[in-house]
């Protein structure tokens, strides 16, 4: 078993040992390293001018994607290649994002330059011609507080496409596989005073580690815990890292049944629930970032239990299954069971989420997810909503709606969905119905927005769920 986090950064390698392994890897880059070209604003990971590139080795190569640096530990690194904005110039010459950014003038302050340079390079490293919907998307991330982002657009409209050489052609030496790929397989155990971490590299051996240490904490994407920490809101004394674990990155498709396992991070789950199921990936695609998107999982979504997780709404209207694993072996549980309160969960203090089992809505059901925010990208839920309905010859059957940021769990509306039973699905019948959704919820007012507008939006999101249902040109279908 290992005592030292390896990574490497730049190309080059690294061990980690002591307390350093639990810093944010943006404080390792820029006091331990001196690569200060990674800046760190918000540290809560919403600015994205900490934005570094992360590569793993997948299938004999290594896969770079943005991650947002002030939220990981350095532990979180082990096995990884880490690329900061020094790293993309090549051979002393700007790489073509940064060049084309000097020449469009796509920096002002300059404090935000080096994550966006990040995030496009990461861009172009993937599609070879981005379209400005893709920049756009790219860029979600990144806030540049001199509302340069005309400039920037323009930037990348004019990257010099045929002169970007891919990050893998520039440092995936047989060398780096070899190291990375090795230690993906191995057991990471660091002690530094109080505080412990471990890293199993199996399944079993992390189950073993959280009944030996049910007081520790799963650290996932940490797109969370890294908030707390960094805000000093919590020291956490023992982390057990479950993300690389092969075990827990199952996504599936075996008939009308998706298996996706907790250590699939989000920007997986989009990408498999746009060809399994669009509606579910509607709301995904407004999550987060993407570099929140590539280190946030499903389980640690789940785990978190807040009641405006985005996962959630859709899950608990599809009656998915959480299966749990711990000592005495594998358990399923409803989801619709699963949060006993606040930001609680059934889960014993020996058991660790494995995967959620969802069954897809058949030819006859009709389903879609909402998320309304203040902004509409990079921002918490103000309200979240999930509807699924069987109809039959423009006869609803049975229903279940969802939703989020009106209770202290997500929650379902036992009411409405009996009483639309057997009723025509129409507008008339979904305004009936939105009434009695009012009805059955409390919800508070706090920054995000009022008790009132809450309770307007639980009925006019039937009314809107029958549009996209009835339209034939809805978008957000199944």
């Amino acid at each position: 078993m290992r005592d030292f986090v390896l990574l490497y950064v730049n190309g080059r390698r690294y061990e980690v040992r002591g307390r350093q392994a639990f810093e944010p890897l943006s404080d390792f880059l820029r006091a331990a390293l001196r690569l200060t070209g990674t800046k760190v604003v918000c540290a809560e990971g919403d600015c994205g001018s900490c934005t570094v590139l992360v590569g793993r080795v997948k299938q004999r190569k290594i896969d770079y994607q943005p991650i947002t640096s002030c939220i990981q530990c350095v532990a979180q690194l082990d096995g990884a290649h880490v690329i900061t904005v020094e790293g993309l110039a090549n051979r002393g010459t700007l790489n073509p994002v940064q060049a084309s950014m000097v020449l469009h003038h796509g920096a002002q302050c300059g404090y935000c330059t080096p994550g966006i340079v990040c995030a496009l390079s990461a861009l172009f490293d993937h599609e070879s011609r981005p379209s400005r919907s893709d920049v756009c998307r790219a860029l979600v991330g990144n806030l540049c507080r001199c509302t340069g982002y005309e400039p920037i657009f323009e930037a990348a409209a004019h990257t010099d496409r045929a002169a970007f050489v891919p990050l893998a052609e520039r440092y995936d030496t047989p060398v780096v596989l070899r190291d990375l790929a090795v230690t993906s397989h191995q057991s990471l155990e660091i002690n530094a005073g109080s505080r412990r971490l471990f890293r199993p590299s199996t399944l079993a051996e992390a189950v073993s580690l959280r009944a030996a240490h049910p007081q520790a904490a799963i650290l996932a994407g940490g797109t969370d815990l890294g908030v707390v920490w960094n805000k000093g809101h919590h020291e956490i004394e023992t982390l057990i890292l479950v993300a690389d674990l092969a075990e827990l990155k199952e996504c599936s498709l075996r008939g009308n049944v998706w298996t996706v396992g907790a250590g699939t991070t989000i920007s997986e789950l989009e990408s498999s629930a746009a060809n399994v199921l669009p509606a579910f990936c509607a709301v995904l695609a407004r999550f987060g970032s993407p570099p929140i998107k590539n280190a946030g999982t499903l389980g640690g979504n789940l785990a978190n239990g807040s009641p405006v997780g985005d996962t959630m709404p859709a899950l608990f209207v599809l009656d998915a299954e959480v299966e749990l694993v711990g000592p005495g072996g594998a358990r399923r549980v409803n989801i619709n069971r699963f949060y006993p309160g606040y930001r609680r969960t059934v889960m014993a203090a020996d058991e660790l989420i494995r995967r959620v089992i969802i069954r897809l809505p058949s030819v006859n059901e009709r389903f879609r997810t909402y998320k309304i925010s203040k902004r509409r990208d990079l921002d918490i839920s103000t309200f979240a909503a999930a509807v699924w309905m069987h109809v039959e010859e423009d006869t609803i059957r049975a229903a279940r709606i969802a939703y989020g940021g009106v209770a202290p769990t997500i929650v379902r509306l036992p009411k409405t969905e009996a009483w639309l039973s057997e009723q025509v699905l129409s507008d008339a019948t979904l305004r009936a119905a939105g009434k009695i959704a009012r009805s059955e919820i409390t919800p508070i007012s706090d920054v995000r927005g009022s008790a009132e507008y809450r309770l307007l939006l639980a009925e006019n999101i039937l009314l809107k769920f029958g549009q996209d249902v009835l339209d034939p040109q809805a978008t957000n279908s199944n």
